[in-house]
């Protein structure tokens, strides 16, 4: 697919979620890159996980002159007009959601809030207010009850399995008729299982972290026999700073009608792990960065258990179009970025 090249110097990009795991890798590397690239983030610093890891983050950013940090919530459309119209954002990346699979059983308010509410906030800012580029996170779970792998993003997904991920799927709905209606560039990213150093602490392999150290059982479901598309950070950020860098272009199909300047991408390792092999891995690195004791009983603290209700066995990404469109494709081994985490866990909480 074709695509208009943007240069992101001396641009004003507005990052939301801006203080979550994603967010912050991409705005460090962001500022670190570009010194004349103003950057504004946007977070809610909301206790859905340890508040802590985002006001670490948070702190890590504020050293940064070309970083301009507002404490909001996405819902709040007073507040996102305010903020595109007076910092005018040329390239928006919405990385800001209530995130989590089997937290929108208990509360769905969240989801609908922060992940239609906010969304629609936002894409009548860029309507209002015309961008450059805007994109996305969206997610593996649109995928939902999918029985082809690898998934691929010319696979219908209309069975999702959480709430989660309808409310993702809804996302790309949206900014599907946005883009058709109103002419705003917009590619959505299917991120697949991202972990890495200060990660979300509801994920996987942070808690088994926790609770190895507190010498708790971990449960691993279907028996370890799940696979997960493990994606580090780095790679996920890579991968939205390429994509930030070409936006879709508006053409005209085959039927003399205007094909809309909308794009999907699938950002994953393409690579299936399974958890009880992922498990293994990071038992030996949390060992050899001494986050656990070298004698550590691991077969005494594992359980297996069977499948948990909203989860699939098997998922993993094909980025073919990724490759064709950006030349670029995942490539940190999970032994590497297992390692890099456990390192990290090491010096933050010990």
């Amino acid at each position: 697919m074709e695509k208009k090249k943007i240069d992101l110097e001396n641009k004003t990009i507005l990052v939301t979620g801006s203080s979550g795991f994603i967010g912050y890798n991409l705005v460090k590397r962001l500022l670190d890159e570009n010194n004349n690239i103003t950057i504004i983030g946007l977070d809610s610093m909301n206790d859905y996980y340890d508040v802590r890891l985002k006001e670490y983050r948070l702190n890590n950013l504020n050293g940064y002159n070309n970083y301009k940090f507002i404490k909001g919530n996405l819902a709040d459309k007073e507040l996102i007009n305010k903020i595109f119209e007076e910092y005018k954002p040329q390239v928006v990346v919405n990385l800001a959601a209530q995130a989590g699979v089997r937290y929108s059983i208990t509360n769905p308010d969240a989801y609908i809030e922060s992940n239609l509410i906010g969304f629609y906030n936002i894409l009548e800012a860029c309507r209002h207010n015309p961008v450059e580029h805007l994109v996305y996170a969206s997610s593996s779970s649109v995928y939902g009850s999918n029985k082809k792998v690898p998934y691929s993003t010319d696979d219908k997904v209309d069975n999702p399995v959480s709430l989660y991920a309808a409310t993702k799927k809804s996302n790309e709905l949206l900014a599907h008729a946005y883009s058709k209606l109103y002419d705003i560039p917009s590619t959505g990213l299917r991120f697949f299982t991202v972990y890495g150093p200060a990660g979300r602490p509801d994920m996987a392999y942070f808690g088994f972290t926790n609770k190895l150290l507190k010498g708790e059982t971990i449960k691993i479901f279907n028996y370890g026999n799940c696979k997960r598309d493990f994606t580090y950070v780095d790679d996920i950020v890579e991968g939205i700073i390429r994509v930030m860098k070409g936006a879709p272009i508006k053409k005209t199909g085959e039927d003399g009608l205007p094909i809309p300047p909308y794009a999907i991408y699938n950002i994953g390792n393409s690579n299936p792990e399974n958890l009880l092999d992922f498990v293994n891995i990071l038992q030996e690195e949390l060992i050899k960065s001494e986050v656990l004791p070298s004698d550590y009983d691991f077969e005494s603290h594992k359980e297996l258990v069977p499948m948990q209700p909203g989860d699939v066995p098997v998922t993993y990404a094909d980025t073919s179009v990724l490759e064709r469109d950006y030349g670029y494709k995942p490539s940190t081994s999970l032994r590497e970025g297992l390692r890099k985490f456990a390192e990290w866990y090491k010096e933050f909480y010990m």
